[in-house]
């Protein structure tokens, strides 16, 4: 059986989005999302937010970053990527989400909804248009 990695997540951004380009002049797109859980602690309810690290590469980055803006609510969906190097003699390592499809949720900054930008995903994204709507099971 072949291994799995995949996340899909729904969050808000913490901080506007980072573009920068590698020296051969990939678009790189960095993002950090918060998203909240909910948990009980004894009686009460509580909120909890856990952040993580988002990559956007390609023209799909280029494109989103300026309506990636503190506080837009989104949607990714990607794979967990570790990267691993030395500092100062000490191994270091981070994980990172790559995203592979970005939706624009919410109304928070950036683009208006329903707009092309609320619907970027990469060239490898199926289209949800494909499935027949009759389900065998």
């Amino acid at each position: 059986m072949a291994d799995i990695n995949h996340v899909v997540l729904v969050g808000r951004l913490t901080r506007d989005a980072e573009l920068k380009y590698t020296n051969t002049g990939t678009p790189v797109c960095k993002i950090s999302l918060a998203v909240n859980r909910r948990r009980k602690v004894d009686d009460q309810w509580t909120e909890e937010a856990n952040f993580f690290e988002v990559v956007i590469w390609g023209k799909m980055g280029e494109a989103l970053a300026q309506y990636l803006v503190k506080g837009k609510q989104i949607g990714i969906e990607g794979e967990l990527r570790q990267n691993k190097w030395e500092q100062d003699g000490q191994p270091r390592s981070k994980v990172e989400i790559i995203a592979s499809n970005v939706q624009l949720l919410g109304s928070k900054g950036g683009a208006p909804n329903g707009s092309r930008a609320d619907q970027m995903s990469s060239p490898t994204s199926i289209p949800k248009d494909d499935f027949e709507d009759d389900i065998p099971f």
